[in-house]
């Protein structure tokens, strides 16, 4: 077993009904504007998450599909889980940039997919591979996140 905090809380709570909606709505709480997506974390390990949205009217725009900020929101969020699921205990994290694509209508529910290379994590910038998808597979938007990991300071003792 991981000794990952957020790993161990994942399978913790998949144990129980409900556990993935539960663990969900938990992570989503660490951000607020994640709970206006409603996502569910369908799979969570090192270097990789998958989280699902539903459409709903409340996630789309004016034309009837997911808006964009929707869209963004569940990219950051599975990012947020891939790093915290997958950082050295040494080391820390921080937004950097967002750069994305909007690649076709997105008029379905909506499955996010971020990944990270394991030999990435290392001072520096990291940039993690985040898209999403309709339910017919077609890729809806692409992006890249950049986090920026650094050493987390020493604590002094007193």
């Amino acid at each position: 077993m991981t000794d990952n905090y957020l790993l161990k809380l994942y399978h913790k709570t998949l144990k129980y009904p409900f556990g993935r909606a539960l663990f969900s709505r938990m992570f989503a709480a660490k951000a607020p504007y994640f709970k206006t997506i409603k996502p569910t974390i369908e799979a969570l390990e090192p270097n990789h998450c998958v989280l699902t949205f539903k459409k709903r009217k409340a996630v789309e725009n004016h034309i009837g599909t997911v808006h964009a900020i929707a869209l963004c929101n569940g990219l950051e969020m599975a990012m947020g889980a891939l790093a915290e699921a997958t950082i050295p205990k040494q080391l820390r994290w921080i937004p950097k940039g967002m750069q994305v694509n909007y690649t076709a209508k997105a008029d379905s529910d909506i499955r996010i997919v971020a990944t990270s290379d394991p030999a990435a994590w290392q001072v520096g910038d990291l940039p993690v591979s985040v898209q999403g998808f309709r339910t017919d597979g077609t890729m809806v938007i692409d992006g890249i996140i950049t986090i920026y990991v650094s050493e987390k300071p020493v604590k002094k003792k007193a």
